[in-house]
């Protein structure tokens, strides 16, 4: 290997040679044929030498009299040289004075305005000094120490500026409630100058058959003007805002700013424990009102400060926690009237937060939600005070002795049909319990229409008389019902409850008027509905109920009297000369009876009662000729029955004629109430009683008779007493004979009918 190596080092050292010899060769070649132009340059080049050395003489020789002549030029060109640099100098040292004094100038104002609290000036200057001077301070210790002081007075003027906002943080919480009642009383003054004009109009409706009347249509100027804006301060907010923008930390105040907002609405939305809510209920809406009145005033003029989705949320966050606090508080409540006056402040507030673009859909629900439980409660309270009314009253017919008495009690609910002013003292066909049952209902209307009012509801006509209806059957109907069955009144006490259920039901389109007139309903649209009252149908079968208890009560009177039947002589061998002594009795009860129930009752009622009467009285005497009481009677004790009828049939068709019933056109009358008895009568005194098997007779004669009834009682008679003498004192009148041989075929007839 070595060997390869050596040989090929060799073979190539002898072609380098080759080439060197060869390169050689040409270089000679080449310097032969320019020997001659080579010859010439060296010449030609001494040549120039030779003139070199003369200009260097003559450069040197002028150059030594230069220097002579120019050593005083020297020395004054080095002093000038020096003036210019001193000059040079002091215009740099005068540049830089004239910048040092212009940046401790703006330094000195900005400080000043620091001191006056012009913020906004103070970082405009500070501002002008970083950027305009800052680069430009040739001293660098003062350019350091400016430089070091720019943060920290921008640091100072946040704190400042965040300090004054603090500041206003707590201001603008004490003065929230006062912006919040502020706006509420705006919101109440509105309603009340609206509830005004409504009034003036229904008042010009209820005039219009009289002609228009200039006066009620009148505008008021003075409550045209617009509500007086609320005043409150928000420089410390727009200065802080402004300031934090200027610093760059925009983001930065906006977050702190919300942030600190929502921890005082979180601390506004606790209610006090200490006191009721129907005593806090007012400042803590207010100052919840005030809160977003503001709000609503910075979203609007602080330039972006707040975001619209962000008081959204916030309005949306508190408005579910006051609807919590409510149902929770209404839950609690056991008085209508404090419920009333909680709702209507929240609507107060929801109509002063409305307009400022609030959504008060959740704070209607949560009142609609309580409705019910608002009007069960208002339900209770004007149970407790009818029921006192009705206890508490005489059931005497009311004397009033004044007019504005007769105006009070009277006209203001239209229970009269004359609108004229009577002589005084005047009797009233009702006692004292109607008119205070008037105005407990009144008020119950106007309660419910003050809550039902400003709320969800488009037309609360409807809910309103819903109402009614509730309180007329369910409280009103089923106290007189209790004061009915409880058997409590007497007689002339029970005619009075039957006069005041008359009027009562005859109020109830009066109840409506004045429903209707409070929602804003016109009297004609109202008179023209044909959709009334069920109550009016309730309180008609009530005082069906108490025309039975009436009827009840004369028919218990009326069997005190009629005991007196077992006194009668019912073997009498002689006719009576006058009526039975229970006959007389009856008589005087009815008479007054009748003179009572005329001046209260209405015809009708007094109709159903003495009808009753009558009718009983007939019962009576048949019943007792069918009890075991009456083991036989005589045809002289049917003459004395026929006497007591003959007498009651007399009072009975005087009464029908003088108390104007026979002017109603009635199929039934008095007398008729009596025809059982009557035919009984008739029948036994009859010549041939067997006609009572005849059916034209029976039925034109004797169609109230009943087979089995006719069959007892004519076992027990006898057409004469069973005297010592009695079948001889008879023997002799063929009248009596032909008598007792029909009444025994009818007798017969009538065992074999059964």
């Amino acid at each position: 290997m070595e060997v390869l190596v050596w040989e090929l080092l060799h073979s190539l050292q002898t072609n380098l040679r080759s080439i060197v010899k060869k390169k050689e060769v040409e270089i000679e070649e080449l310097c032969r044929l320019h020997y001659e132009d080579f010859i010439l340059a060296v010449d030609e080049l001494r040549g120039v030498l030779v003139d070199a050395d003369e200009l260097k003489g003559m450069l040197y020789g002028e150059n030594s009299h230069l220097q002579e002549a120019s050593a005083d030029q020297l020395l004054k060109l080095d002093e000038l040289l020096e003036l210019y640099s001193v000059k040079k100098n002091v215009g740099e040292a005068i540049t830089t004075l004239k910048i040092c004094v212009e940046v401790f100038s703006l330094c000195m104002t900005c400080n000043n305005f620091i001191a006056e609290a012009k913020f906004h000036p103070a970082l405009k200057t500070l501002d002008l000094i970083q950027k305009g001077y800052l680069r430009n301070i040739p001293l660098k210790l003062v350019k350091k120490v400016v430089a070091r002081q720019i943060p920290l007075i921008k640091l100072h003027i946040e704190k400042k500026v965040c300090s004054e906002f603090n500041d206003w943080l707590v201001h603008i919480r004490r003065m929230a409630k006062q912006i919040g009642q502020a706006s509420i009383s705006q919101a109440s003054s509105a309603r009340q100058k609206g509830e005004e004009m409504r009034a003036r109009q229904r008042e010009a409706e209820g005039h219009s058959h009289a002609g228009p009347d200039e006066h009620l249509y009148a505008l008021d100027l003075e409550n045209t003007e617009e509500e007086s804006a609320l005043h409150f301060d928000l420089t410390p907010v727009y200065r802080a805002h402004h300031m934090h923008t200027c610093l760059g930390m925009e983001d930065k105040f906006r977050d702190y700013y919300y942030k600190n907002r929502l921890m005082q609405l979180n601390l506004d939305m606790q209610i006090s424990t200490s006191q009721p809510f129907l005593e806090s209920h007012q400042p803590f809406l207010a100052q919840v009102a005030g809160f977003f009145i503001v709000e609503e005033r910075v979203l609007r003029t602080a330039d972006g400060l707040l975001l619209e989705s962000q008081v959204e949320t916030t309005w949306e966050t508190a408005i579910g926690k006051i609807t919590s606090i409510l149902e929770e508080q209404f839950s609690r409540m056991r008085t209508a009237s404090h419920l009333l006056l909680i709702k209507d402040y929240v609507t107060l507030l929801g109509a002063a937060v409305n307009k400022y673009g609030y959504r008060i859909t959740q704070l209607i629900e949560v009142l609609e939600k309580s409705r019910d439980k608002y009007h069960q409660l208002l339900l209770l309270d004007c149970r407790k005070q009818i029921d006192d009314v009705l206890t508490n009253d005489s059931y005497e017919q009311m004397v009033i002795k004044k007019e504005y008495e007769y105006s009070m009690n009277v006209t203001a609910f239209h229970l009269e049909h004359d609108d004229a002013i009577p002589d005084f003292p005047y009797v009233t066909s009702f006692s004292s319990s109607v008119p205070d049952v008037c105005r407990i209902v009144r008020s119950f209307i106007e309660d419910s229409v003050s809550y039902l009012s400003y709320g969800g509801l488009m037309n609360i006509y409807d809910v309103v008389k819903a109402y009614l209806d509730r309180l007329l059957i369910e409280v009103l109907n089923d106290s007189l019902l209790n004061m009915i069955y409880a058997r409590s009144l007497g007689m002339s006490q029970m005619m009075q409850l039957a006069g005041n259920i008359s009027v009562l039901e005859q109020a109830c389109g009066m109840y409506l008027l004045h429903s209707a007139q409070l929602c804003g309903i016109p009297k004609r649209v109202a008179e023209r509905s044909h959709s009334g009252l069920t109550a009016r149908a309730v309180l008609k079968a009530s005082q069906n109920a108490v025309y039975n208890a009436l009827i009840n009560l004369t028919n218990f009177k009326v069997d005190e009297f009629m005991v007196l039947l077992e006194e009668v002589n019912w073997i009498a061998e002689e006719a009576p000369d006058n009526a039975n002594d229970y006959m007389n009795e009856v008589l005087i009860y009815l008479e007054t009876l009748v003179s009572t129930a005329q001046e209260i009752l209405p015809l009708e009622a007094l109709y159903k009662v003495v009808s009753g009467a009558m009718s009983h009285i007939s019962d009576s005497i048949m019943t007792t000729l069918l009890n075991d009481g009456v083991k036989r009677f005589t045809v002289n004790a049917v003459l004395g029955i026929d006497i007591d009828l003959k007498t009651l049939e007399a009072f009975a068709d005087d009464k029908f004629d003088s108390t104007g019933l026979s002017d109603l056109g009635k199929e039934t009358t008095f007398r008729d109430c009596l025809v059982e008895i009557r035919q009984l009568t008739n029948l036994l005194l009859s010549s041939q009683p067997e006609n009572f098997m005849n059916p034209v007779i029976r039925q034109r004669n004797y169609g109230s008779l009943d087979y089995k009834k006719l069959a007892i009682i004519c076992e027990k008679y006898k057409d004469s007493a069973d005297s010592l003498f009695g079948s001889l004192s008879n023997r002799n009148t063929p009248q009596q004979s032909a008598r007792k041989k029909s009444m025994d075929v009818l007798k017969r007839r009538l065992k074999d009918f059964s």
